[in-house]
């Protein structure tokens, strides 16, 4: 047996590629939705890939499951649990295109070469999910060697159960889905504890609350220190669960009903052009109702940006953000390094931003403007004040303090009289902010605050300034904040 792992560090996402060496044969476990580096290490390993499947229909990103069995034939093993709400639609659409794929419900088993997959029915994150129990007789086993789990049981931590009830709207079935939990660890504990177990998600995702950065373990480790699988009440879990979930990005309804209805092809997606703008072009882009992102690094932004431009830079965050904050529902074009442009159009396009109009190299438009005074009209900075400069004024109220972390952190302590609006909410509620004095923007440490400055300026508030080193910083200054 082979197993290879996979992972996504901008989406904390984990994939499998599983395969029997005697015959040929593989298959890979929750795929993503480029599936090119399972189609490479597959063949350098002489494998080819028959088979596909998934745990749930995933909420974070885009799934390579349809890629699979529409372009390369594989035969997909999808959830037929759940109910008729969370039926797969692709499979079978109505032209009666459909691809290779099987319903697979509690106790069923499916084979790839001498590998024996049963499928285990683990509602809790979701209604449909499932786990995929290996045994590899092969090798004369007749005990399963490891589980892959999905979002059912992560490294240190469960999947969430209010996702549903909170991104999608459906009520009741946050504590529904806390009771289905409970129940399904039951039944996980009652597996051998040598069996390895082989999670979708680590330490980052949003899927849990508290997921180890470890990327494997076993039924018995996370019997012992997973704090979800101490609890032998009821009622007890099901609050434990419930409290301190985070807030479930804005993009997710949005990924869940692409996976159940099925992504665009990758092969049939529009393909941006590469443009060597200007900063007269990028505005008129701007002027025209286009939304663009710059992904320089927010000190880059700050010191000089076209007018109505987002800050979202490249880094290990992202994805998360580029989901939270943006859509392809407006033109949308790309600014940053050109090495980096190809990376940031895949990495859109894995939670579902498919349109990108154009993508814009960053450091040769920077370079030209320079040259040319007539750019500098079209251009805006904003200024990184530290808290000891910006105190008294604020304690003072002559300065509009919003905070843009999350409901734990604002509750764990924060600046007296200041506003909450998380991040990812903020575009839909620029109006809240106060515009009749100077705005100071504030999260943990100056990062996520500095992004907000970007959207807020986008939408018009001009006299605003991010907090450099965030509350942190304020704190290690000895400037109060109002706690719980």
């Amino acid at each position: 047996m082979l197993l290879r792992y996979f992972y996504d560090d901008k989406l904390a996402h984990a994939s499998y590629l599983v395969g029997c060496q005697a015959t040929g044969e593989a298959i890979v476990i929750d795929p993503a939705r480029d599936v090119t580096p399972y189609i490479t290490t597959a063949k350098s390993e002489g494998l080819n890939i028959i088979a596909a499947a998934e745990t749930h229909i995933h909420a974070d990103f885009v799934s390579g499951m349809r890629e699979f069995g529409a372009e390369h034939e594989a035969m997909l093993y999808l959830s037929g649990e759940g109910g008729p709400d969370w039926i797969y639609t692709y499979v079978s659409d109505a032209s009666g295109n459909k691809v290779n794929h099987r319903l697979v419900q509690d106790g069923d088993r499916f084979h790839i070469g001498n590998l024996e997959f049963e499928v285990l029915h683990t509602p809790g994150h979701t209604p449909e999910s499932i786990s995929f129990l290996l045994t590899d007789r092969g090798g004369g086993a007749d005990s399963p060697i490891g589980i892959f789990t999905g979002d059912f049981v992560f490294v240190g931590d469960v999947g969430r159960p209010d996702l549903l009830e909170k991104a999608v709207g459906l009520a009741g079935t946050a504590e529904e889905g806390a009771r289905q939990m409970f129940h399904s660890l039951q039944r996980f504990k009652e597996l051998p504890e040598y069996v390895q177990m082989w999670p979708a998600h680590g330490a980052g995702s949003a899927c849990g609350k508290a997921l180890g950065a470890v990327p494997s373990s076993t039924v018995g480790y996370e019997k012992r220190f997973n704090w979800a699988l101490s609890f032998t009440n009821e009622n007890e879990f099901v609050n434990s669960l419930l409290a301190g979930q985070p807030e479930p990005p804005t993009y997710f309804p949005r990924m869940k009903h692409v996976n159940r209805v099925g992504p665009t092809l990758l092969g049939q997606l529009f393909v941006p052009e590469q443009i060597e703008g200007s900063v007269e072009e990028v505005a008129s882009f701007v002027q025209a109702g286009a939304i663009v992102v710059d992904t320089r690094p927010c000190a880059a932004f700050g010191a000089a940006h076209v007018k109505g431009t987002i800050n979202v830079p490249y880094n290990r965050s992202f994805t998360s953000w580029a989901g939270w904050l943006l859509n392809d529902e407006h033109p949308l074009y790309v600014m940053g390094e050109e090495e980096q442009l190809p990376h940031i159009a895949r990495d859109f396009r894995s939670i579902g931003i498919d349109r990108i109009e154009g993508l814009i190299e960053a450091t040769k438009m920077w370079v030209d403007s320079a040259l040319r005074s007539s750019s500098k009209e079209l251009l805006e900075s904003y200024p990184d004040v530290t808290p000891a400069s910006i105190a008294d004024q604020v304690v003072g109220g002559e300065i509009a303090v919003v905070d843009v972390r999350s409901s734990a952190e604002w509750e764990e302590g924060h600046i007296q009289h200041a506003k909450h609006i998380l991040l990812g909410k903020l575009p839909e509620r620029v109006r809240e902010v106060p515009t009749e004095m100077p705005v100071l923007v504030q999260c943990r440490t100056g990062m996520r605050s500095a992004i907000a400055v970007s959207i807020l300026q986008a939408h018009g508030v001009t006299n605003v300034f991010n907090l450099q080193g965030g509350i942190v910083r304020w704190q290690e200054e000895g400037l109060p904040i109002v706690t719980r």
